[in-house]
């Protein structure tokens, strides 16, 4: 072995059990020193990370990393007789979450043992049904449609209608979680989901866009086409929101539209010359962010001024 902590970890793979590290020739005075040197992170009592591949994690990775280490945690002492549900199965499944902690959801055919698990593991036992089940990534989760219904369960609702709309894109059945809703009459948290399936629409395509139409909802505006398109001297343009017989659009600028898909230099360049080209065609924008949200009356009146103009 090499003497630099970093050297001395396997070059495969990411995650080790305590006893792997052990079982490789380490003793615990040589995991605490790569532990204290960064070049392993405790991710739960048992379970080291690699540091580097660690710092490379965005957060939505991070919280999937976690629930990776959990299973592998338990790789050797569980039956498997558990399936990743809930919120947990939503990460799996790559659903938007909007401020939800990393709490990893079980659900199984019984409640364990007091104490069996960690303080950041919760347990259900609601039964499954066969085509409840589904494998996300090599693990046992609950279905798409399922994960949706039990993540609104224990959501608030603009958190639930977040992950529902990105359901719903991603080909939920809205049928099939109608069903599973009418089937949970009386459970705590089903007056959420109700909520929730009454509202969701699949055309939000990002958490922003959810909360923004829902707000337009909630102050009774005039309900906007969305992903309306139009023709222009470019081409063929989408706008998020659109009252076409007014001609007014409202795009939300969120930071996944201009950092995740091209450079932003580029991206806004090509945003601005389409917003140019519509508004020759008598067009009018109202753009907003994510803190724009949060400031509703102010929002409210940008928005009664842009329809009544």
């Amino acid at each position: 072995m090499d003497s630099t902590p970093g050297r001395m970890l396997p070059e495969a793979g990411v995650l080790w059990r305590t006893e792997e590290l052990l079982d490789r020739g380490f003793s615990a005075r040589q995991i605490r020193q790569l532990s204290e040197a960064g070049a392993v992170l405790r991710l739960r009592r048992g379970c080291y990370v690699r540091g580097s591949y660690w710092a490379t994690l965005g957060k939505d990775a991070a919280s999937r990393c976690r629930i990776e280490a959990y299973a592998h945690r338990t790789l050797a002492s569980s039956t498997g007789s558990y399936v990743f549900s809930h919120t947990t199965a939503a990460r799996l499944h790559r659903l938007f979450l909007w401020q939800v902690d990393n709490t990893i959801h079980l659900t199984m055919p019984f409640l364990p043992s007091s104490g069996s698990h960690a303080r950041d593991v919760k347990t259900h036992t609601r039964s499954l049904a066969a085509d409840d089940i589904v494998e996300v990534e090599g693990h046992r989760v609950t279905s798409l449609e399922r994960s949706a219904v039990d993540s609104c369960l224990i959501l608030n609702y603009s958190q639930g209608l977040i992950l529902m709309d990105h359901a719903l894109r991603l080909g939920a059945g809205r049928r099939a979680l109608e069903l599973q809703c009418t089937r949970l009459c009386g459970t705590s948290g089903v007056a959420t989901l109700r909520k929730v399936l009454a509202h969701a629409d699949p055309l939000s395509e990002s958490p922003g866009e959810t909360l923004a139409r829902d707000f337009i909802r909630r102050v009774r505006l005039p309900a906007p086409v969305l992903q309306f398109e139009v023709r222009s001297r470019l081409g063929t343009s989408r706008l998020d929101f659109a009252w076409p017989e007014r001609r007014v659009a409202l795009e939300f600028d969120g930071r996944i539209k201009y950092f995740d898909y091209a450079p932003t230099a580029e991206v806004i360049f090509a945003e601005r010359q389409r917003e140019k080209a519509l508004t020759e065609l008598g067009w009018r924008f109202l753009r907003i962010e994510w803190r724009d949200l949060f400031r509703e009356r102010e929002l409210k009146a940008r928005l009664i001024k842009a329809l009544e103009q």
